[in-house]
């Protein structure tokens, strides 16, 4: 809990609340709005006094406008400030793209396999040739 939210919980009389404040919500701003903002931005003359008001007047920074602006550029300005939703087309190469990227790791590993499985077979081989060895003197002096 920070000093100010305890500032906050102190009452007139010193004692303190049980409940601290409610954090503020982020504000939404809906693509009428900043339609709007943004025409109203472009209709002032740039580096004037007046854009900065603008700005002032609806708690705006530069970037709010900036990113409007190349949301509205590309097209893809969403109903709020978050990211703009993704359709199915939109979707598909990403999932496919992750999908390979996959497939690629499994194909890396079961690459690495076969060298695996022939060290494992040549060291078999040169265990196997001592025993037989062995097993062919053991069989030759029992004749």
């Amino acid at each position: 809990m920070t000093l100010a939210d305890q500032t906050a919980m102190t009452r007139q009389d010193g004692r303190m609340t049980s409940q601290p404040p409610e954090r503020p919500k982020r504000r939404t701003f809906t693509n009428a709005y900043k339609a709007r903002t943004l025409a109203a931005f472009d209709a002032l003359p740039e580096g004037s006094a007046e854009r900065g008001a603008l700005l002032c007047k609806e708690r705006l920074y530069h970037f709010h406008i900036e990113h409007w602006r190349t949301r509205a550029e590309n097209g893809t300005m969403a109903a709020s400030t978050g990211k703009p939703a993704k359709s199915a087309e939109a979707e598909e190469p990403a999932r496919l793209r992750a999908e390979n990227k996959k497939l690629k790791a499994a194909n890396d590993k079961l690459a690495g396999e076969p060298g695996k499985t022939k060290t494992a077979l040549d060291i078999a081989g040169k265990a196997f040739a001592p025993l037989q060895d062995i097993s062919s003197s053991a069989d030759s002096d029992e004749k």
